[in-house]
Order: structure tokens, then C-alpha cells, then sequence
């Protein structure tokens, strides 16, 4: 009785729903609507705008809540302002959100247009309120890949952990670790 009883740690979802993560988007959406079901989880879509999916994320068939998602989304394939999205993140929806044991799953490329500025101020705010950030990344697969690009060396300077989500086995490698990483409070 004395002993705290062990909690799932919650999960703050951002994928990038721009046009160069177009390929992987749709896929990425349905595999995290299926892992995290037992877990706690905020859902968010970003492009050049944020997009609450929870009440997608709600639902329990994962082409119900595509669905959804699709009709929701209203900047699918277009450009990627993370910090813009990320000031609407903190202004809206902060204190529902982030704590200290949330663990952020920030989904993108890097590719972004936005403000170098404001991406850094808005994910030095989120790793101030969250456990951990992490980073998962398609463009990991390229051997020689390296943080270049302005959004992707800000997002690097923030981040705890960079993971490749390119395909099936590295989405089951990401599987693993979030049973294990979640199951710590």
C-alpha cells in the first residue's frame, strides 16, 4: 500500500504530414493508432498548421480513424512550419499536454520552412515540460544522412534520441523500445 503503483508514462504524438513525409504519414498514423492503444497519447499532425487528432485516435478501427484524420487535416502534403505548430502546441493545448513525465515522439524529416527562431524557442519550451524527445526520423536510412538543413540541426540540438522509422523492422525496433521506455514512471 505504501508503494507508489507503477503508471504508463503519456505520450505526445507530432507527426509531419508535410509533402516530403507524405509516404510515410498515412502508414505511421495507422502503426501509432495500433501501439499506443493502451497507452496515454495526445495526437497532433503538423504541416504548416497543427491538427488535434484525438478524437480520430478515439476511435477504434484504424481505418475509421484514417478516415477522420484525412477529413481533419486540411494541409496534407504541403509545407512544414514546426515552430509555428509547435507556438500553437504551447498557446492552445500546454496545459492538457506537456509534463514532466510526458515523452515526446516528434515525427519529421526535419525539412522545415518556418523560422529557425521560433523552432528553437518552441522546442526549447517542450523539452523543458517533457521526460524525454525524441526524434523519429525517415531519412536515417541514408547511410551519410546528417542534420544539415536549418530545421533538422535545431531539432538535433533539442532532442534526447534520434530513431529511424523508414520501414517495417525499424517500426517494430520503435515498437520494443516504447513498451520498455513507457512501462518506466
Amino acid at each position: 500500500r505504501i508503494q507508489r503503483k507503477p503508471q504508463a508514462l503519456p505520450l505526445l504524438i507530432l507527426v509531419d504530414i508535410s509533402g516530403s513525409m507524405e509516404r510515410y504519414a498515412r502508414l505511421l498514423l495507422a502503426f501509432l493508432h495500433q501501439a499506443t492503444r493502451s497507452t496515454p497519447r495526445q495526437v497532433f499532425a503538423f504541416g504548416t498548421g497543427l491538427t488535434n487528432l484525438n478524437p480520430a485516435f478515439k476511435l477504434r478501427d484504424t481505418d475509421d480513424m484514417l478516415a477522420l484524420s484525412s477529413r481533419q487535416i486540411q494541409d496534407f502534403a504541403g509545407g512544414t512550419q514546426l515552430g509555428q505548430s509547435l507556438a500553437q502546441l504551447r498557446t492552445h493545448h500546454a496545459k492538457k499536454l506537456t509534463g514532466r513525465r510526458t515523452v515526446v515522439l516528434l515525427i519529421s524529416d526535419g525539412l522545415d520552412t518556418g523560422s529557425a527562431q521560433t523552432l528553437d524557442s518552441e522546442l526549447a519550451w517542450l523539452k523543458r515540460r517533457s521526460r524525454k524527445v525524441l526524434w523519429l526520423n525517415p531519412l536515417l536510412r541514408f547511410d551519410a544522412y546528417a542534420p544539415l538543413a536549418t530545421g533538422a540541426a535545431v531539432l538535433n540540438q533539442h532532442v534526447d534520441g534520434m530513431l529511424a522509422i523508414h520501414n517495417l523492422s525499424r517500426l517494430e525496433e520503435l515498437a520494443s523500445a516504447m513498451t520498455k521506455l513507457l512501462q518506466k514512471n
